[in-house]
């Protein structure tokens, strides 16, 4: 079994589900049991400000990061929040991943993303992507996805709309070259 865990799922553009359209999704685990992701390119219509408000968490208001769009992660506990980020320990509810990334899901983290006490480099994402054992393969191998390496800067280092067009570009693909075609030799 091919090991796609750090990995990055480009959307084709047949995948016209609106959570995964155009979509980049990083891979944090995969093994026989399945696959679970988060979508880093779907920002949605809140910020960090209003989450932390909703949440009744105190925050600095005048900080970039505030103003920050939380990212729609996938449509699987979509209440829920994952922040993938720079190595930051700490934290109660923490899962180291390669290449030097952690996703925490415990509420203590929100409470420093405004401070000096936040991870370098973070992505606040609602919900995350998973796909039962074999699920994720099959889909691959339909021509729903490419697959290549992670990249942290483009987690990180862009904006939204520039991850799917610069991630396909990495595998030296311009947008407009791929097709919905299916081949199998």
């Amino acid at each position: 079994m091919q090991d796609f865990q750090d990995h990055f799922l480009i959307a084709m553009p047949a995948l016209d589900d609106p959570m995964f359209k155009r979509s980049v999704t990083y891979i944090c685990e995969h093994s026989a049991e399945g696959a679970m992701g988060i979508v880093i390119n779907h920002p949605l219509n809140v910020t960090v400000a209003d989450l932390l408000k909703q949440l009744q968490i105190e925050f600095d208001g005048k900080s970039q990061v505030a103003r920050s769009a939380v990212c729609a992660g996938g449509p699987v506990q979509s209440d829920r929040g994952f922040v993938l980020h720079s190595p930051k320990g700490g934290y109660s509810s923490t899962l180291e991943l390669n290449n030097g990334l952690m996703v925490t899901t415990s509420k203590d983290i929100l409470m420093d993303l405004t401070t000096p006490a936040a991870p370098e480099k973070f992505l606040l994402a609602l919900g995350y992507a998973g796909w039962t054992a074999g699920q994720l393969e099959q889909e691959i191998a339909d021509n729903s996805w490419l697959v290549i390496p992670a990249d942290n800067s483009i987690i990180f280092d862009l904006i939204h709309a520039e991850k799917w067009q610069t991630a396909t570009g990495k595998m030296g693909i311009k947008p407009w070259q791929l097709t919905t075609e299916a081949g199998h030799a």
